[in-house]
């Protein structure tokens, strides 16, 4: 039996010019304001562009020499290409079943609902007698653990005590009412990773709120920045424990935006390096490969 592998994530515009048609998508149809286009592609700019579905495809060639003979893995992305139904329909005519993967460590249906859905309909519309699997939350996979604890590791290496600052992104009082179990995975993530980097001292943060009039969790990482540095601290290590790959919240948001506050303060700013294609997040996707397979509900599309 051939097993298709479909590693999902947000996707990204092919260039400045595709920005407003990105956001587009990702709005739901919702055509984005003026402004809100000149500044995201004023940030894309600033970036030099998005590297993350480049990112995402060698990490699925990474994956398919973890798993070797009997799987084929292809990257795939919600909102650019290569889209998931196109891939869908590519694997679909070459393997038995398949196992979809949001790379998201963590899983809230409302925020990553649509992954499933893209999947269900890819499949209806190519092959819908096909058995799929998608991976429910993975955050608690020692493997993940171990890599961004020894990402940790390698990035307090040669700096002075820094205050060491654990991620989310942030997400809508309202998610977290109606998905409290999320947030927990958030926390249950940072207390793993943590013990992995045999960390004594931490703090939790959110990053990337969005620019809405609704209320976002809190505390923003920079609003730690005045009290980490009235501590005595004179810099501050970043990790962020959602994301996988170098993208517009790590690059933007926080190794720009964040770091100008964190200067403000007094306080050199640091980022652990993002797993990106290391070989022990191949590792990791492959059990969470091997676990779905074992022990995930099959689903077929009538």
């Amino acid at each position: 039996m051939t097993t298709g592998v479909v590693l999902m994530t947000y996707g990204a515009p092919r260039d400045p010019s595709d920005v407003p048609a990105y956001l587009t998508r990702v709005r739901g149809g919702r055509v984005p304001s003026a402004e809100l286009a000149t500044e995201m592609t004023r940030r894309y700019r600033i970036i030099g562009g998005s590297r993350l579905v480049a990112i995402t495809e060698t990490q699925a060639a990474a994956l398919q020499r973890e798993l070797g003979e009997g799987y084929l893995v292809r990257a795939a992305m919600r909102f650019s290409e290569p889209t998931i139904e196109r891939v869908v329909h590519e694997l679909a005519l070459r393997v038995d079943q398949l196992v979809g993967i949001v790379l998201s460590p963590q899983w809230s249906e409302l925020l990553m609902g649509g992954y499933r859905r893209a999947l269900e309909d890819a499949v209806a519309g190519t092959s819908p007698t096909i058995s799929w699997r998608l991976a429910p939350a993975w955050y608690d996979e020692p493997r993940l653990h171990s890599l961004l604890g020894a990402a940790i590791a390698e990035a307090v290496e040669g700096l002075d005590s820094p205050a060491i600052l654990l991620t989310a992104h942030s997400l809508p009082r309202r998610v977290y009412d109606a998905e409290p179990e999320y947030v927990g995975q958030l926390r249950a993530t940072a207390e793993a990773v943590a013990a992995a980097a045999g960390l004594s001292e931490w703090s939790f943060a959110y990053q990337s709120a969005g620019h809405t009039q609704e209320e976002w969790l809190r505390p923003d990482l920079v609003e730690l920045f005045p009290a980490i540095a009235a501590d005595g601290y004179r810099s501050v290590l970043v990790v962020p424990l959602q994301f996988l790959a170098d993208h517009l919240e790590v690059l933007y948001d926080l190794d720009v935006a964040a770091r100008v506050q964190a200067e403000a303060n007094g306080l050199r700013y640091h980022r652990i390096a993002m797993p990106n294609d290391r070989p022990d997040l191949a590792c990791a996707l492959a059990a969470v490969v091997a676990r779905t397979i074992t022990k995930g509900t099959v689903a077929t599309t009538p």
